[in-house]
């Protein structure tokens, strides 16, 4: 469904280009979710809205490749992009409060993309039928309501309703459950799972939440500063990771079992993307880093099939 190579979105800042997205390559399949994880700032969230041109910023330029289907998205003019975006690829954005337009009734905000890109005989009656789809109580009179009459997750259900008003075949779901309690992130993630199964889609997770990836994604890519560190299914990754960045991000996961005591964080933080070290990206936060990472960036190496690590001591990890 969805191919990427090599994917660079950079911009124009004082002190020089600033590489937020730096050669990251991924696939997803029909009926698959893949998770792009790691912490606030490694370029998550850029690289998802490059997937539909849809980064925004004076001086930036995306390079690469990314298919959907058949469709070369970087090479196409805009208006034949305008037909994919809602169509072929839709998104559910972290912060359904602020990406709901305040001033307009959700049933009309979940019609615009039903009138724009499918013909039906009767959009109100198409759009009570995708609210009451996503699970959204008395929507034979609520889609004449504004957003802040709903509650966050019930927001939420109503930016999952748009996203899948024409059916696309990728969803990226960009932090879907931020600010939202435990029980309606289950209900939310358990929605997901249903409509991707019924809908045959391939799904982009993004967050930074390993116990939702654990228990909703196929496979996970682990990244950090604009590079992929750790590629694999979710069990080889979060059982037998291999890279130091992906076992911090573990060891920072609270434990409801097991023996009490504090959390294990990450020293220091995610680099500015315009000041990155050299060599290996992460070496000023591993332990395992000397010389030879300081100065020799690893390549990312297949140590098991479909699992692949960037890192030179990836055999002393445990």
């Amino acid at each position: 469904m969805l191919e990427v190579d090599d994917l660079r979105v950079t911009f124009r800042g004082a002190e020089g280009d600033i590489r937020a997205v730096d050669g990251i390559s991924l696939s997803i399949w029909e009926n698959e979710t893949l998770a792009l994880v790691g912490e606030s700032g490694c370029g998550k969230s850029v690289a998802s809205l490059a997937l539909a041109r849809l980064v925004t910023g004076a001086g930036h330029s995306i390079h690469g490749s990314v298919r959907l289907g058949v469709h070369d998205v970087l090479g196409m003019p805009e208006r034949d992009l305008r037909r994919l975006r809602g169509s072929m690829i839709s998104y559910v954005f972290q912060d359904a409060t602020s990406a709901l337009n305040p001033v307009q009734t959700v049933g009309s905000q979940i019609a615009e993309s039903i009138r724009l890109h499918r013909q039906v005989p009767d959009v109100t009656a198409e759009v009570i039928r995708l609210m009451k789809r996503v699970g959204l109580p008395e929507a034979e009179t609520r889609h004449g309501d504004y957003p802040h009459q709903f509650s966050g997750g019930m927001q939420q259900r109503v930016m999952m309703a748009m996203a899948l008003a024409c059916h696309p075949k990728v969803l990226v779901a960009d932090e879907p459950t931020t600010a939202l309690d435990v029980t309606i992130q289950a209900q939310i993630f358990r929605l997901l799972r249903q409509l991707r199964g019924e809908l045959r889609m391939a799904v982009l997770l993004i967050t930074h939440n390993l116990g939702l990836v654990a228990e909703n994604a196929d496979r996970v890519h682990v990244m950090y500063a604009g590079r992929l560190m750790e590629t694999g299914t979710t069990t080889d990754v979060l059982r037998r990771s291999r890279h130091p960045y992906t076992k911090g991000l573990l060891r920072a996961v609270p434990r409801l079992a097991g023996t009490a005591g504090r959390m294990t964080g990450i020293r220091g933080n995610v680099p500015h993307p315009a000041r990155l070290p050299s060599g290996c990206r992460f070496h000023p936060r591993c332990d395992l880093a000397d010389a030879r990472c300081r100065t020799e960036e690893p390549e990312m190496q297949t140590i098991a099939e479909g699992h692949g690590v960037r890192c030179h001591y990836w055999k002393q990890v445990e």
